[in-house]
């Protein structure tokens, strides 16, 4: 089964739900906000990204710049970052989709296109 985290007022969640709907393909939804991916989870798109920390924040959301998390990124170990995200599922881009094999974060049609 494919996860969604996802935040209900995100367009871009929006499109891409709309994208699996037309699609017919099923999956569990989780608010990302109230309910952030475990640390296994979070661990494991990490793996999918490449291990690429940044790829994991929302860079555009209010709390990123808030916290300044831009210039903490670099001074941070994989396990902080798991461990910050855990706690504040504001700071993930979303969706953060996980299924069978494949991680991927944010929505581009063209990406999706190949993974579904």
């Amino acid at each position: 089964m494919i996860k969604i985290y996802h935040h209900h007022q995100c367009d871009t969640c929006r499109r891409a739900l709309r994208f699996l709907d037309l699609r017919g393909i099923e999956y569990r939804l989780f608010p990302i906000r109230e309910t952030p991916p475990s640390k296994e989870d979070l661990k494991m798109m990490l793996k999918h990204l490449g291990g690429d920390l940044k790829k994991l924040f929302n860079t555009a959301g209010k709390d990123y710049r808030t916290f300044d998390i831009k210039s903490k990124i670099p001074d941070m170990t994989p396990e902080q970052v798991v461990n910050l995200l855990a706690e504040n599922g504001n700071l993930i881009k979303r969706p953060f989709v996980l299924g069978p094999g494949f991680g991927v974060v944010g929505f581009r049609e063209d990406n999706w296109g190949k993974l579904f």
